[in-house]
């Protein structure tokens, strides 16, 4: 009887697999067309479907999503299926085909879109960010149809499009048309984010409010600001004022690695082009990440509430504008696959995992919002978005290991 130490000496064999599947998606910059010079996915998905179809999954399927902006008209999304001895339950991993630009190519050592191997380390575009999630779920199943194991449920890959700009071509719409393709009894798993000590277990995030925020005065030369209203000033003083919103929603949430709601003033736009004008017109942006016990449209209205004050007192108009929302039910603690995955990753990496919630978004809230348990975990050194990006072989197999484990044990 072939146990899991059996297919986790299988895994191990896979180094030179690991560094030929990256090689060939890294070598397709799959930039959403979206981003400047952008082809999208559909190069990158051939070279996947290709690796898929040299193995003896039971389905594959490709999910076309219209995009008129996309070379090829479309954005593919594909699924794997490899039955298990239950046929109407599945573990699905969850990864996406698309990575972000390079950024500033100065700042590589190498060519991001040619991989260079360094002991561990994998470099270059997308390796870690999601490829190195991607390859960990492929060696899952790579190693039980090597094997001729059956898992006791159904182990499906499920790798999107369009995540590192909103899904909208990607898990958002297969979710909406596409439904039927998942049982209310399915899991999913979902490496698209950790640390590098591996033990993060994600189980919950909080929402996301992006707020643009316009003050209009009046624009006066600077040798006579009296006869004009500096929007500058009127605008920093709601940034100070918005401080206002960490006493309104107080709440602690220890599940959190930042344990409460937080309001974050970030981006801010270029007012008047010369130093002796008062400008007229002001923006800035702010950032809030809100607890689940709170609604966003609380926070919103909140900071209309103190805008007005601002408009008061300075004989200003201020205009509050949604740039981004998003809201994601937290996954349930007792849902077995949270243990799952904890115990598999202590058993695996030997370290002490904590199921926690993050601030930052992923794609998992798409599925928690419609009511599927999943979990986001990976072994990351947490180079994605960076230059030189790189991936460890050695997590790469070891995440493999942990969604092998965690394959064996769903009834």
């Amino acid at each position: 009887m072939i146990q899991a130490k059996d297919l986790f000496k299988k895994i191990d064999s896979y180094k030179d697999y690991i560094i030929d599947i990256q090689t060939k998606m890294t070598a397709c910059p799959a930039i959403s067309p979206h981003e400047e010079g952008g082809l999208g996915e559909a190069a990158k998905a051939e070279v996947v479907l290709a690796a898929l179809k040299e193995m003896k999954f039971d389905e594959i399927k490709v999910i076309n999503i219209k995009d008129p902006k996309s070379p090829t008209g479309v954005r593919p999304n594909i699924i794997a299926k490899y039955y298990g001895e239950n046929r109407k339950k599945t573990l699905w991993v969850m990864a996406h085909l698309d990575v972000v630009p390079p950024g500033d190519l100065s700042l590589w050592k190498t060519d991001p879109y040619k991989v260079v191997v360094k002991g561990d380390k994998i470099y270059g575009r997308g390796v870690e960010d999601n490829q190195q999630g991607l390859v960990s779920g492929l060696l899952v199943a790579k190693a039980m149809m090597e094997a001729g194991v059956r898992p006791p449920v159904n182990y499906a890959l499920l790798l999107n499009c369009d995540e590192e700009t909103g899904s909208i071509y990607g898990i958002e719409p297969i979710m909406k048309k596409h439904a039927k393709l998942f049982g209310k009894e399915d899991s999913f798993i979902v490496p698209d984010a950790g640390n590098s000590e591996g033990e993060m277990v994600e189980i919950a995030e909080k929402s996301q409010l992006w707020l643009k925020i316009t003050t209009f005065g009046k624009q006066t030369h600077a040798s006579t600001p009296g006869n004009g209203i500096n929007a500058f000033v009127a605008g920093s003083h709601l940034v100070v004022a918005l401080h206002e919103l960490y006493k309104k929603f107080p709440k602690k949430d220890k599940l959190f690695d930042v344990p409460e709601s937080v309001f974050s003033p970030t981006k801010k736009e270029a007012n008047v082009p010369n130093i002796n004008s008062i400008p007229g017109t002001d923006v800035f942006y702010l950032d809030c990440r809100v607890l689940p016990c709170y609604t966003v449209k609380q926070v919103f209205n909140e900071v209309l509430k103190i805008a007005k004050k601002i408009e008061k007192k300075f004989k200003v108009k201020i205009k509050v504008e949604e740039v981004l929302h998003t809201v994601s039910k937290p996954t349930d603690k007792k849902a077995p696959i949270v243990n799952l995955v904890a115990q598999s990753v202590k058993a695996v990496y030997k370290n002490n995992p904590k199921v926690q919630g993050v601030g930052g978004g992923t794609v998992a809230a798409h599925l928690r919002n419609e009511g599927f348990p999943a979990v986001v975990y990976s072994k990351l050194d947490e180079t994605m978005h960076q230059p030189n990006e790189n991936s460890s072989i050695k997590n790469t197999m070891g995440d493999a290991k942990v969604f092998t484990l965690v394959a064996l044990g769903l009834k």
